[in-house]
């Protein structure tokens, strides 16, 4: 009987740990699917330099992309995986050029000129072509209606046709599932 009980919590165990590995979110941040996404505003910093919008210009990018699939991403960090994500959206884009894949990426910071020179930084580093980088004018947290979590270090909201589709939050970006979110992106693609 005791070896069913050490077996049993075992096997527990194991399940537990491995559906804390595979879930992707660990917070709740961002809008959630089936919500509508709103406009914002973002100044434009830097990356993506064919996608005709100069750097330093305010404008909505959620706006600009219409109603094509798109994936926003709102980061507190600079983290490796961060990057890891940064460069597998940007092949995703390039790689589904006939579906419109839209990506950009808005820098989130209390102190608007850290988060720009954060974005310029993060673009050099990653070499990323056809995302832009941008920081929301509701910087410290992104745009009050997209409902950011300050404890998420990353949020990830993606949306086709003006409805969410799929979302991903993390409190330490060192836990973020790359791969899983990438997976995801057959939920916003024709």
């Amino acid at each position: 009987m005791k070896n069913f009980l050490v077996l049993g919590l075992a096997l527990a165990l194991v399940s537990a740990t491995t559906a804390m590995a595979e879930k992707p979110s660990d917070v709740k941040s961002g809008l959630q699917p089936g919500e509508k996404v709103g406009p914002f505003y973002v100044t434009k910093c830097a990356g993506a330099e064919d996608d005709g919008v100069d750097e330093g210009k305010n404008l909505c990018y959620r706006c600009r992309n219409g109603s094509k699939p798109q994936v926003m991403v709102f980061t507190r960090s600079s983290d490796a995986k961060v990057a890891e994500l940064v460069k597998k959206l940007d092949e995703a884009v390039k790689s589904n050029e006939e579906s419109k894949l839209r990506v950009f990426v808005n820098v989130l910071n209390e102190d608007k000129d850290d988060a720009s020179d954060i974005a310029k930084k993060f673009v050099s580093t990653t070499s990323v072509k056809n995302i832009p980088f941008v920081v929301p004018n509701e910087n410290a947290n992104g745009p009050d209606n997209y409902g950011i979590n300050p404890k998420a270090d990353v949020t990830i909201v993606m949306a086709n046709e003006g409805n969410v589709k799929a979302n991903y939050a993390v409190g330490n970006a060192k836990k973020l599932n790359v791969d899983a979110v990438i997976a995801d992106l057959s939920k916003i693609l024709d």
